[in-house]
């Protein structure tokens, strides 16, 4: 799974996601890609959950490009501890998501192949999604 090798500081606040996405908003490699609706965190586990069933489904046919990264560490408390005594150890990695954010991008498959693939893909996402293309003009 998707994690920094290393990070300037181990633990992060929470802080809040504002606004739509500035960048990585438009589809910069593939033909095919997710493309955000909803704004919120995702797992690197999710993230490869999604990875996975992307490239099953096009039976490693393609390129896929993943455009988020796991750079976020959450901490958890340990179950049944008190109150106090700081914050907890780190639990797992997550990739803040805005709205207008392109998530995956798939090129070199048919378009029916690739719509479905990205819809079993969108299934495995805390998130709401769309199904974005490439077309002759804009999208």
């Amino acid at each position: 799974m998707l994690s920094p090798k290393r990070t300037k500081f181990r633990k992060q606040q929470r802080g809040r996601l504002k606004g739509k996405a500035t960048r990585g908003n438009t589809i910069a490699f593939g033909d095919y890609a997710i493309k955000a609706v909803g704004s919120g965190w995702l797992t690197s586990k999710q993230i490869e959950a999604t990875r996975r069933v992307i490239t099953r489904y096009t039976k490693r046919g393609g390129k896929l490009w993943i455009k988020i990264f796991p750079d976020k560490p959450i901490t958890a408390r340990a179950a049944e501890s008190r109150m106090g005594s700081g914050k907890g150890a780190l639990d797992y990695w997550v990739a803040k998501i805005k709205p207008e954010t392109v998530l995956f991008e798939l090129q070199g498959v048919e378009f029916e192949t690739a719509r479905r693939a990205m819809q079993l893909a969108m299934y495995k996402l805390p998130i709401k999604t769309k199904f974005i293309y490439r077309s002759s003009g804009d999208n």
